[in-house]
């Protein structure tokens, strides 16, 4: 176990949006001092360097990972940089937390979870929605075993006119791996699984439909920000099949005629109960509802819920994970099962059958 009064010190790669909220969440902790930032675009780098008062700045992230003096490396790169940038780290023996996706593929995850084990350093995915306070209690009721077997849930993200970077890494096949179900799925995906308790999933029949962007429709700003065309879905739904029976349907869009803004959320259906979690435009106020019988009669509960901390508090959880000494529980496995089951979703839908998570 590391001394808690031990200052441990982070170096960020990435400085967009995720990136500076990672850097944001480590300067709110004590004992933990961020020392170096990378990014290609040296003025962004400036002027996020400027902001926070960090002076050791680099556009190449290999230079900051090869600095001895670094514990921890947060990467918030693009998805084709995921892979690359962490199994540096690790093998330079930095703990790693690591945007979502973990990787574009199952194979790229794999070597990232085989280089955090070979280290013996931590590998963690940053699902920040898993942190919300609605996730959170209904994660508690669960456990409790109030809804009884929960034997089918949804999990969707679904956004009328939400292409990010129309033109950029988003929108590049190469680049992100996928659209909104590699970008959006796999967060509700990780919600779901985390609510139940980490089922196997062990096949998925899926379909993508990419009908909108490349019209040029449905992009967040309507302007191009970048030269690359569009390559990837902008509507994706799964039917997935678990070990246990159960099942679970899983849809995620950038871009469809329908009455969502950018809307998410979670049903669970179960022997002895029921819930949803549906949140418009990122609230957090009246989201959850629970459903069963009261004295036979069928009844509802609209627990209070908080916001919640969102990266906060996984930068949190991960710093205390490194702090415990125990990490033989934090490889990444997690995260490299939620890309494999996507990978099977992409598959599904090229090859217009149902595939075998992991075939």
């Amino acid at each position: 176990m590391q001394n808690q009064t031990e200052k441990l010190r982070v170096g960020v790669v990435g400085l967009g949006w995720a990136g500076e909220t990672h850097l944001k969440s480590y300067l709110n902790l004590p004992n933990v001092e961020v020392v170096a930032l990378a990014e290609p675009q040296e003025v962004r780098l400036t002027n996020v360097g400027k902001t926070y008062g960090i002076e050791a700045l680099y556009t190449d992230y290999r230079e900051l990972i090869e600095r001895p003096d670094l514990d921890i490396v947060s990467v918030a790169t693009p998805n084709h940089l995921h892979m690359p940038v962490t199994v540096a780290a690790l093998q330079n023996h930095k703990h790693v937390l690591c945007e979502k996706p973990l990787a574009r593929s199952g194979a790229e995850s794999r070597q990232m979870v085989e280089a955090a084990q070979a280290a013996g350093c931590v590998l963690e995915v940053a699902f920040n929605h898993r942190q919300r306070g609605d996730v959170q209690v209904l994660k508690n009721y669960v456990d409790t075993g109030a809804l009884g077997r929960v034997y089918h849930g949804k999990a969707t993200w679904m956004r009328r006119s939400g292409i990010p970077g129309m033109g950029g890494w988003f929108t590049s096949r190469e680049m992100a791996g996928g659209g909104p179900m590699i970008d959006l799925g796999v967060h509700v995906l990780d919600m779901i699984l985390y609510l139940m308790k980490e089922p196997q999933v062990v096949s998925v029949s899926a379909a993508t439909y990419s009908e909108l962007g490349p019209r040029g429709r449905g992009s967040r700003n309507q302007t191009l920000v970048g030269t690359g065309g569009y390559e990837v879905e902008d509507l994706a739904t799964a039917f997935l099949r678990l070990a246990d029976g159960a099942t679970l349907l899983v849809e995620a869009s950038w871009a469809v005629y329908g009455k969502a803004a950018d809307d998410f959320g979670v049903t669970l259906y179960g022997t002895d109960g029921g819930a949803d979690i549906t949140v418009k435009n990122y609230g957090w106020e009246d989201t959850l509802t629970i459903y069963n019988d009261t004295a036979g009669v069928p009844s509802e509960i609209r627990p209070r819920v908080w916001r919640g901390e969102g990266h906060q508090a996984v930068v949190r959880n991960f710093v205390n994970t490194v702090r415990s000494g125990d990490w033989s529980a934090h490889d990444g496995s997690e995260g490299m099962r939620r890309t494999e089951i996507i990978d099977a979703c992409y598959k599904s839908a090229l090859e217009g059958r149902e595939v075998r998570v992991g075939e």
